[in-house]
Parts: structure tokens; C-alpha cells; sequence
């Protein structure tokens, strides 16, 4: 048995096998349906989905009807928006060149910064080089279908990053294979090298290291942790949002009612519109999120003194057991970096004005307290606020 891939527009692979749970909410297939059906992805928004099905083949009568093994999404882009990675500088330098930037293919979770593996494994499967290869062969024929100057993969988990740098050549050996092809030498076709670029986020573990590492009993444990200006300054900063007679509050699941999400709305395209934009998501996506996702959903609201919701921060977490149950390790000498762990993620914020220290309140502390009073392992608070 070997491997092959084939292309596919649309996701009726879904159907095909039975999939591992993903690492985090944003690579369930809920997410994703949610993405589709409120155009935040399609050609129109410039984020063309392609998804690189890798399958088994018997090599005697070629059947490749039966065995789904991963799927890689990939788009076609026609712009950098909604991905969070900035590469203004490389548009720039092709185009200094006489050079096309675009259109360039990405694998990412469209509009999330958040670390995590991004292709879905069938049951029973294990990450390996030979499908990363195999899906990676795929990349490349898309690519040179559509002209695309590139492919980036976006907030991958180390051990993917690591499987494709190391499984693909590198300058060393591209510059071998010219030199042969130069001198006549018949050589396999030449595939571009895979380069790592390594960024920094920040990530809140839920750890009491005055008590063994245990998870925190509260928040003022947590901040007993922390040197006393740290600590005197996040008093001082939950001290300012209640003297301006704003209360917060938090809501999970099904008790975040509809009159809830439209303030939260309100309060996401407020934060865009104040820089003359508009916002990349829809109320049907997030209204698509509450019918499908409930349970993975945490919405955080600040209220004035008469009870108008003036901010909303909107989180989403893994439930305690959603990938406990996978078969994603990754065969070989790379370590598989999938945490089991239940992390909260922060995603999405919006107010009415602006309030003192109440950002730090609403996107961070909040999500603090909650990780700790849900046992949760970890906070990733996002990157550069909301989506």
C-alpha cells in the first residue's frame, strides 16, 4: 500500500472515513461549516479553499476508493487579511523584482491566530513523514496550476514544522540537482525547500509554582506568583474598571441568549469601525458558532451602571476530554507536541468607547479566572486581539 493524493473544492471527504477530534474548536468541522456558509471563506473573500485528500492505493490494482488518511486545506490567496502574519516586506521585495506576490497559497485557520495542527487525521492514523510528503506533493501541483509564488503555513504545531522543513530538500541540495541538470544529468523534478520562521506568543499556564505546580485554588493565588509591582498593578487595573460602576460578568453555552450576541456584535464592528473598517466576520458566523459549538463558547460582558453591555470578549475552550482520544502521535524521532490539556482561547473583543484598564479586564483577567475556576491548563490570550 501506498500513498497518493487528490485535490478537491468541496469537503464530501467529511463523509468518507471517521476523523480524530481535532486539536483545538477552530479545526472542527462545525468551524469550519461556519466559515463556508457566511462567505467569511470562498473566492469572493479571497480565501479559495483547496483540500489535498491523502489516501492509501493498493499498488496492484491502484483502488484508491477506500482509505482517506489526512486532509490538508490550503487557499489561494489574492491578499494577506485575516492571517495575522505580516509580510508586507516580501509583497514588496517581488514586486522591487518585477515578481508576482500573489496569488500565494496558505494553510491556516482563516481569521485565527492560534497554534495548532492543521490537516485532520482519519482514526487510527499517525502523523508521519510520508503523509506530510505526500500532502506537501500536493501543494506543489496546486501551485504550479494556479502560478502561486509560495505556500505558508500558518501557527503550525512544532512537530508538523519540523516533519516538513526536514522531509524536504534543502539549498544545498537545489544547488546539486541544478549543477546536475546543467551537465546533462537526468534528475527527479525540484522541489522547493521549506523554510521555519519562529514568532513569539504568549501563553498562560494554569500552574501554582508556590504549590507544587498544582493549578491555582484562585486568582489571588495567581497573583501571589507574580512580583509585588505585577501584582500591585493588576489590583490597581480591576480596581479603575470598578470605580467607573462597570460589572462584568461571564456566560457559557446556551445561557448566552440571541439579545447577547447582538450586543456582542455591536460591540466586535464598533472596534473596526473606529479605524474605517469593516469587520472580516458576520453576526451569521458567530450566530452559526451558538447553534453548533455551544459548549466550547465563554463570552465575557461589561456592563454600565444602568445594565447597557458596553464590552464583550468573546473565548472559545476545549472541552476536558475533546482530544483525549486521538491517534495523532507522530511516527519517528519528532516528538508529538499535541497537548491533551484543555486550553482557553481568547478571540474576539469589541466596546462602545473606551474605558480605562478595562481591555486588560475583559480579554485577560476574566479569562484567568475562568481557566481557573474550569480547571483549564492554559490561556492563550491571541494575538493582536480579535479577529
Amino acid at each position: 500500500m501506498s500513498l497518493e493524493y487528490a485535490l478537491m473544492n468541496d469537503t464530501s471527504w467529511q463523509s468518507q472515513t471517521d476523523w480524530q477530534t481535532p486539536d483545538t474548536p477552530f479545526m472542527s468541522f462545525a468551524f469550519w461549516q461556519a466559515l463556508a456558509e457566511t462567505g467569511a471563506i470562498g473566492e469572493r473573500a479571497g480565501w479559495l479553499p483547496i483540500f489535498i485528500l491523502v489516501h492509501r492505493v493498493n499498488d496492484d490494482t491502484k483502488d484508491a476508493a477506500l482509505q482517506p488518511v489526512a486532509v490538508l486545506p490550503v487557499f489561494i490567496k489574492s491578499h494577506h487579511r485575516g492571517e495575522f502574519v505580516f509580510d508586507h516586506s516580501w509583497a514588496e521585495a517581488y514586486a522591487r523584482y518585477g515578481l508576482d506576490y500573489y496569488p500565494r497559497l496558505v494553510t491556516s485557520v482563516p481569521y485565527t491566530p492560534i497554534t495548532g495542527q492543521r490537516l485532520w487525521l482519519a482514526k487510527g492514523e499517525r502523523l508521519n513523514e510520508e503523509i506530510i510528503k505526500t500532502a506537501i506533493a500536493g501543494v506543489d501541483d496546486i501551485a504550479q496550476q494556479v502560478g502561486a509564488s509560495s505556500w505558508h503555513g500558518l501557527f503550525v504545531t512544532p512537530n508538523l514544522a519540523s516533519i516538513a522543513t526536514t522531509s524536504m530538500p534543502t539549498e544545498i541540495d537545489i544547488e546539486r540537482a541544478l549543477a546536475a541538470q546543467e551537465r546533462g544529468v537526468e534528475s527527479a523534478p525540484i522541489a522547493m525547500p521549506i523554510f521555519e520562521r519562529q514568532g513569539c506568543q504568549f501563553l498562560w499556564q494554569n500552574k501554582d509554582l508556590l504549590n507544587d505546580s498544582q493549578p491555582f485554588a484562585d486568582f489571588d493565588a495567581f497573583l501571589m506568583t507574580l512580583k509585588a509591582k505585577k501584582r500591585k498593578t493588576i489590583r490597581a487595573e480591576r480596581r479603575k474598571v470598578a470605580e467607573q460602576g462597570i460589572i462584568c460578568q461571564r456566560k457559557i453555552g446556551d445561557a448566552i441568549s440571541d439579545a447577547d450576541w447582538k450586543a456582542f456584535y455591536h460591540c466586535y464592528v464598533m472596534t473596526y469601525a473606529v479605524r474605517g473598517q469593516q469587520p472580516y466576520l458576520t453576526i451569521d458566523f458567530f450566530m452559526a458558532l451558538a447553534a453548533s459549538m455551544s459548549e466550547h463558547i465563554m463570552l465575557a460582558q461589561a456592563l454600565d451602571a444602568s445594565g447597557e453591555i458596553i464590552a464583550s470578549s468573546l473565548f472559545l475552550y476545549d472541552t476536558p476530554d475533546s482530544n483525549s482520544n486521538n491517534d495523532d502521535s507522530v511516527d519517528g524521532d519528532v516528538n508529538n507536541d499535541v497537548d491533551n490539556n484543555a486550553t482557553l482561547y481568547g478571540r474576539y473583543w469589541g466596546a462602545l468607547g473606551e474605558y480605562d484598564s478595562l481591555h486588560f479586564e475583559l480579554c485577560y483577567y476574566q479569562g484567568i479566572e475562568f481557566a481557573i475556576e474550569q480547571g483549564l491548563a492554559s490561556f492563550d490570550p491571541g494575538t493582536q486581539g480579535g479577529a
